[in-house]
């Protein structure tokens, strides 16, 4: 509408979705691994506190508790990161609990606290290498949601107004959709072509370093 270059502002825009999916997602992986795997390792009550803590962030819809955090601060690359990573932990941390119970019985875990070896020394040379490859696939499933969920807070107004992004396209898009529906369109098609493949490599990952899916393909 100001006459600015779509391909230019796609290109732009792809560094801050993609900087925006990634940062948080690798965030968000973090906590969630922390807490899950002291959770699993620990048990007992403080596996129930934790787990309780990541139940009731659950209960709240993801893009809602989002766009309530953005809108209590000032839209910026730091709050929207924080917003996403606030709400994609919990599941990580459901699934690197249950791992983490699954490989804390094995014989080498056992065998390692004979010998003395410290609870996080254990954990995190034992437990989290034979955790990596379903923790590997959800960073891909995170990062495309974070792309979803950074394009829906900019659609709504809610993106970072010093920063161009494919939500922020779109949104500015909105008043022409009838005359020129390619400012939303284009933009649109990018981040489904970025969610699809970032899904795919999240897929072709999982058939890599899951060992019954290699063992069924032979």
């Amino acid at each position: 509408m100001l006459g600015r270059d779509m391909l230019a502002g796609v290109l732009h825009g792809a560094s801050a979705s993609l900087a925006i999916g990634l940062t948080s997602a690798f965030l968000a992986t973090a906590v969630g691994t922390v807490v899950g795997c002291a959770a699993g390792y620990y048990g007992g009550w403080f596996d129930d506190v934790l787990m309780r803590v990541a139940e009731a962030f659950q209960t709240i819809p993801s893009l809602l508790m989002a766009i309530i955090v953005v809108a209590l601060f000032q839209p910026s690359l730091v709050t929207i990161v924080a917003a996403i990573s606030l709400v994609s932990w919990p599941g990580t941390a459901r699934l690197m609990r249950a791992e983490t119970m699954r490989v804390r019985t094995a014989d080498f875990v056992a065998a390692c606290t004979t010998y003395g070896m410290g609870d996080s020394r254990i954990i995190v040379t034992q437990i989290l290498p034979n955790c990596l490859a379903p923790l590997i696939v959800i960073v891909s499933v995170k990062v495309a949601m974070a792309i979803l969920v950074e394009a829906g807070l900019s659609f709504l107004g809610l993106g970072d107004p010093a920063q161009l992004s494919w939500g922020t396209m779109i949104a500015n898009g909105r008043d022409a959709l009838r005359s020129a529906w390619y400012m939303s369109a284009i933009p649109g098609v990018a981040i489904l072509l970025t969610v699809m493949s970032i899904n795919l490599v999240g897929e072709g990952l999982n058939d890599a370093l899951n060992p019954h899916l290699r063992e069924r393909a032979v």
